[in-house]
């Protein structure tokens, strides 16, 4: 079948032709899949909540009005579903203090990441990532894995934009901090 664009594939969908969310579905479920599993962090919940998901795109599918585009629309399902589901459980996070957190420098940060393509640097980083409370995690990894913009991530989060930015701002000194004390053990 010919790829044709999301667009149609969803008036094709909301004229009653169910088939055509197949397409969707599979342009979708990986990355959506994969988001998702990087927020909860356990296959089963993340299995069980990937087709919670495309139940409620396809359920809603009606009032997607196309304001934001068909990728952020999902996304914001996917993070509000995903969120919800880590907010019933219990989070053990280690606790920072702020003082620590705003004595980082950016020029710290920015050595910190400039490197990321170094094995070892990135096992760190991704040890640290888990130590990020879910939202946390959600917002680096649609920045920096899903290659959201900051308007998307406002769209897909509900949080407004400068909000956005500052919290990234923060997170990316918070995984400084962690990566500087995993280096260490």
């Amino acid at each position: 079948m010919e790829l044709y664009t999301d667009t149609y594939y969803i008036k094709r969908v909301q004229s009653g032709d169910a088939e055509c969310f197949s397409c969707l579905i599979d342009k979708y479920s990986r990355p959506i899949h994969s988001l998702v599993f990087r927020i909860v962090g356990n296959r089963e919940d993340t299995e069980e909540l990937t087709q919670d998901i495309f139940m409620k795109v396809y359920r809603n599918l009606d009032s997607f009005k196309g304001e934001s585009s068909f990728s952020t629309w999902i996304y914001r399902i996917a993070y509000n579903t995903a969120i919800s589901e880590t907010r019933k459980k219990k989070y053990e996070l280690l606790p920072f203090d702020d003082a620590v957190i705003d004595n980082v420098t950016e020029s710290d940060v920015a050595n910190a990441f400039g490197n990321v393509d170094k094995t070892e640097q990135i096992e760190t980083l991704e040890k640290a990532l888990e130590d990020l409370s879910p939202d946390e995690r959600a917002l680096i990894l649609l920045f920096y894995m899903k290659d959201k913009s900051i308007d998307e991530i406002s769209d897909i989060t509900g949080l407004s934009a400068s909000n956005v930015k500052t919290k990234l701002h923060r997170i990316r000194k918070k995984l400084y901090i962690l990566m500087t004390k995993k280096k260490e053990k």
